[in-house]
């Protein structure tokens, strides 16, 4: 993507030539050293910047990083961690991501899947030797490269993450889908080992497999639970990596192979015996083997037949921004879910006031209908009947049904169509109109449903210290940019539907100023107001169930 206005023409000796992405740690951008070789530089948040004791993090880091040798990863090339603001250099990588592979062909063929396996672990195996944990392994941060697979944000994550060893306890950066049972308990003071890292490759070589992860579900709690307290589905991987992967999503780290020990496994192509604790009394069954690939299997992904529709699940990259004190052995159900709920806690660093969804467990699926979409409210008789005002406006907030955004003050209704561009006023009609919330402790991010790409996109404050602060489509990652807090007011709508206030605790309400905008017609804005009302508010006009998978994660 093109330079934005306002974006650095250059950072330290870099020139800036286009944008890469954006996500909840900062800006990636393409730039060029004065040689003229590409590089990868990641510019981080300003609220990140600011912040003396997350430098000391970063720059410590960086330095880990540094030590890595570039086996299968993306070489860590230079930093300032004293620049505004920090910045990271890493070698530019010119392939797709493994998420992208997958969205774009489906699972990969069994060699493929091989070839991704050995690439991953060949990573790990220099990651950890250099005495760095990667803690956010993940298909979008799995490459392919000229040369094979290169694995990309290692180490950094912790820069990120306020640990024990920085007086904050109740934060992570992460995947829900990828991460480690021990990722969700620090109870005792456990650290956090190069192990979950081991957990997270046994779900992305799943993944690569068979187009989901092996805890699929229809909400991160969901997902959080079943790698607590449940197998890994692993129908569709491949009978030569199985044994692997099985070793891999051990419940306890101990139980987990090294890199290493991975590597050797997975190059053997045999099916190691369990450790007895883990030993089970089933045979698995091995998937029918895939049509022989190309040579350059091991290097590209090559596409495999097409694969049965998969489960309702959860997006795979759908980030999680907190953690609870779980001992899933020794605890019962009711006690996981809740902890389980608890996951959900604002990236701000701040443990939610209450539970994530405060209603009860659901009643079992009526016949003949899925498990992951609500079943119509029936009558007496069993007929089916039109959901109530209530019912509808419930399901919006669990995060089940999309919406409309109405403004109610301008009879209009938010619009977005495109990444990283401001949202609009429009009239409802559209995929661009249609919204749902995720919900997150008491707070929600708002995921826009009109995404091109099939990528999760939310919305998100952007600064601008020339003028006001506008809402934006970015990733979809708790921070304090994308957080909003539902104030409902005493006023209704003309379909006397409830009007709430949008708050973002950090950067205040968003509002509507008709002579906003660059061409003066109108544009949504978000500032703090102090005493004053707000000038703004919002009902929510249900659109039906959300389309599979479901956004809340």
């Amino acid at each position: 993507m093109p330079l934005r206005p306002g974006d650095p023409a250059t950072l330290g000796r870099y020139e800036l030539v286009g944008r890469l992405g954006e996500g909840g740690m900062g800006t990636v951008f393409l730039g060029r050293e004065p040689g003229g070789r590409q590089v990868a530089i990641k510019m981080v948040r300003p609220e990140f910047a600011h912040d003396a004791e997350f430098r000391g993090r970063f720059r410590s880091e960086v330095n880990r990083a540094k030590q890595v040798p570039p086996f299968s990863t993306a070489e860590v090339l230079d930093a300032d961690p004293d620049h505004e603001p920090p910045y990271l250099v890493v070698e530019y990588v010119d392939g797709p991501s493994l998420a992208a592979e997958i969205r774009a062909t489906g699972p990969l063929t069994e060699t493929a899947v091989h070839g991704v396996a050995v690439g991953i672990a060949t990573a790990l195996t220099a990651i950890h030797g250099a005495g760095v944990i990667h803690r956010d392994l993940k298909p979008g941060n799995v490459l392919f490269a000229r040369g094979g697979i290169k694995v990309i944000d290692f180490g950094i994550a912790r820069a990120f993450e306020a640990t024990s060893q920085h007086t904050r306890t109740d934060q992570l950066v992460g995947t829900v889908a990828y991460m480690a049972p021990e990722r969700f308990d620090p109870a005792d003071g456990r650290p956090v080992t190069a192990a979950a890292d081991i957990f997270a490759w046994g779900a992305v070589v799943a993944f690569a497999a068979t187009g989901r992860t092996p805890f699929a579900a229809e909400s991160a709690p969901a997902t959080a639970m079943r790698i607590l307290t449940q197998e890994p589905d692993l129908n569709g991987v491949p009978f030569s990596l199985r044994g692997a992967v099985e070793r891999a999503l051990a419940k306890e780290p101990g139980d987990r192979p090294t890199a290493r020990e991975l590597l050797d496994l997975v190059l053997a192509g045999a099916t190691p015996p369990l450790p007895p604790a883990l030993a089970g009394p089933t045979v698995p069954t091995p998937a029918l083997p895939a049509p022989a690939p190309s040579a350059s299997a091991l290097s590209a992904p090559a596409p495999s037949a097409p694969a049965p529709p998969a489960p309702e699940q959860v997006p795979d990259d759908a980030p999680l921004a907190a953690a609870a004190p779980v001992r899933p052995r020794r605890r019962t159900l009711a006690v996981v879910a809740t902890a389980v709920a608890v996951v959900l806690a604002a990236s701000a660093g701040v443990l939610i006031r209450n539970d994530v969804f405060q209603t009860p467990a659901a009643a079992p699926p009526a016949p003949g209908t899925s498990p992951d979409v609500p079943a119509l409210p029936v009558t007496s008789s069993g007929a089916a009947r039109t959901p109530s005002p209530e019912e509808r406006l419930k399901a919006i907030l669990l995060g089940k049904n999309r919406m409309l955004i109405h403004a109610a003050e301008i009879d209009r209704d938010l619009a977005y169509d495109r990444h990283f561009t401001e949202v609009e006023a429009g009239n409802g009609t559209g995929a661009k109109s249609e919204f749902a919330l995720i919900p997150m402790g008491v707070d929600f991010l708002i995921r826009a449903l009109y995404d091109p790409d099939g990528e999760e996109v939310c919305l998100g404050v952007r600064l601008d210290p020339d003028a006001l602060d506008t809402l934006v489509g970015t990733e979809c990652a708790a921070t304090k940019g994308t957080l909003f807090e539902l104030i409902r007011t005493d006023l209704l709508d003309d379909k006397n539907r409830p009007r709430y206030y949008l708050y973002n605790d950090t950067h205040g309400f968003l509002q509507w100023d008709a002579d906003g905008g660059s061409e003066g017609t109108g544009a949504f804005y978000v500032q703090q107001v102090g005493d004053a009302q707000p000038l703004t508010t919002f009902s929510f006009v249900d659109r039906g169930p959300v389309p599979s998978p479901s956004p809340s994660r």
